[in-house]
């Protein structure tokens, strides 16, 4: 089937590219968030912190607060989170009773639903053996951490820095002869509701993988989460920013696991890969 490809500028017959939506750009590369989108650390933070609040006859942490710490940098020993435990330790005390309690679950650290299929189908240049294995597919010069030099100075989500830092780090490897890519076209993989708004606020289309909990307190914003126009996060100067999106523009998707991603919808053709039983997965 003929379609116009707007890389080379002309008719061509496709494969899955045919599923593309018209108008958009196509995707050159992929960026994805590491915790509770590939691994199921959010399960562990959750964990560790339950077991500290119960310690201190306090509740489990409720996912409304919970959506308001994830992929935010220091937000898990911050001001929110602390306001509303009113646990009787200071936060030295706590964060040390927290690394603790860490250095105990994440060994127990799992890969989640399809985190191996995508990353590696789509040869990615951006404990357990098994976790080993799926970080060692992301090269060292492709990991932008939050307390990375590249990151000194910046911001965490939702302000876009760490995305279009990540893109950065992309380009700078590009081989001279290709165009930087733009970030148009990059879909960033993202499990938070801060992380969806920076992804949006940097200009990139987005996949929302939510952990199951936190979807039913934002099931009924949807539309708003894809657009990265909640405001759950407060950051300063991010009204000298590129704005989020547009409810239902089409930059958004989300879906239950990484599983369902169907790679023909972003013009990517899959490169089959061994799952190390024998079969391509």
């Amino acid at each position: 089937m003929p379609c116009r490809c707007p890389e080379l500028d002309r008719y061509v017959t496709c494969l899955a590219i045919c599923q593309y939506p018209p108008g958009l750009p196509f995707i050159r590369a992929c960026i994805f968030n590491l915790d509770g989108l590939l691994l199921n650390t959010e399960d562990i933070y959750t964990l560790c912190a339950n077991s500290i609040l119960s310690r201190y006859s306090r509740p489990p942490i409720p996912w409304s607060l919970k959506a308001q710490l994830m992929g935010v940098p220091g937000s898990s020993n911050g001001e929110a989170f602390h306001q509303w435990a009113r646990l009787p330790i200071s936060r030295e005390q706590y964060k040390a009773e927290q690394q603790a309690e860490q250095d105990k679950m994440f060994p127990l650290c799992e890969a989640l639903p399809g985190a191996k299929r995508v990353t590696s189908s789509l040869k990615l240049k951006t404990a357990r053996q098994e976790i080993s294995e799926l970080i060692a597919l992301i090269p060292d010069k492709n990991k932008v951490l939050s307390d990375h030099d590249r990151m000194r100075g910046k911001r965490g989500k939702p302000a876009p820095d760490i995305f279009l830092t990540a893109l950065e780090a992309i380009n700078e490897q590009l081989d001279h002869s290709e165009k930087r890519i733009r970030p148009e076209e990059c879909l960033v993989f993202e499990d938070s509701v801060p992380g969806v708004e920076a992804a949006r606020r940097a200009g990139m289309r987005v996949v929302w993988v939510p952990h199951p909990e936190l979807y039913q307190h934002w099931a009924a914003r949807e539309n708003d989460v894809l657009a990265g126009a909640t405001g759950l996060v407060k950051v300063d100067g991010l009204e000298q920013v590129k704005s989020p999106g547009e409810v239902n523009d089409g930059w958004g998707e989300k879906l239950g696991s990484l599983e369902e991603f169907e790679y023909g919808k972003y013009g990517i053709i899959r490169q089959p890969v061994d799952d190390g039983l024998g079969s391509r997965i």
